[in-house]
């Protein structure tokens, strides 16, 4: 792990749990929240904290470079607001048409969730796919090639 940096920035939380960023200038800015510019392919990379009124006022090379402190901050902040459960395996469908009902195992559990059409399986590069259920809640398959055979095999169908 990379030494904590110097930062240009204080992070903290006011009374109300909001983060609170006083910049390099001195100016502080309440609400801000972390967003991350590439959430699949390098989560820990380029996050941008952005003011209430969607203006960049702080960027983070890499999480690993902050202070321990900051960094939890940031961390709890980005877990409170993200939710892309991450698919380990698909265990049935209901049916190869769509929509049908899907069970998988994920990382926080098995779950059952509705896939609309194949159009909401989009693939993020060659090994990863993004899939979207019947309420806009994103599921993730980092990478389709380590999965069991009946998880390939149900993706081949959809593919």
């Amino acid at each position: 792990m990379n030494e904590p940096l110097p930062t240009t920035f204080s992070l903290s939380r006011n009374a109300f749990g909001k983060l609170v960023l006083v910049d390099a200038a001195g100016q502080t800015h309440e609400g801000v929240a972390p967003v991350r510019a590439f959430p699949i392919q390098a989560p820990d990379d380029g996050i941008a904290l952005v003011s209430t009124d969607g203006r960049e006022v702080g960027w983070i090379d890499r999480l690993d470079t902050l202070p321990a402190a900051i960094r939890t901050l940031v961390e709890d902040e980005l877990s409170g607001r993200e939710f892309m459960p991450e698919i380990s395996a698909i265990l049935e469908v209901s049916s190869y048409a769509t929509p049908c009902t899907w069970s998988v195992e994920t990382d926080r559990g098995a779950t059952r969730f509705v896939l609309r059409g194949e159009e909401d399986i989009r693939r993020v590069d060659a090994a990863s796919l993004l899939i979207s259920d019947s309420h806009g809640i994103h599921f993730l398959i980092r990478d389709m090639h380590t999965m069991d055979k009946l998880s390939r095999k149900i993706l081949d169908r959809f593919l």
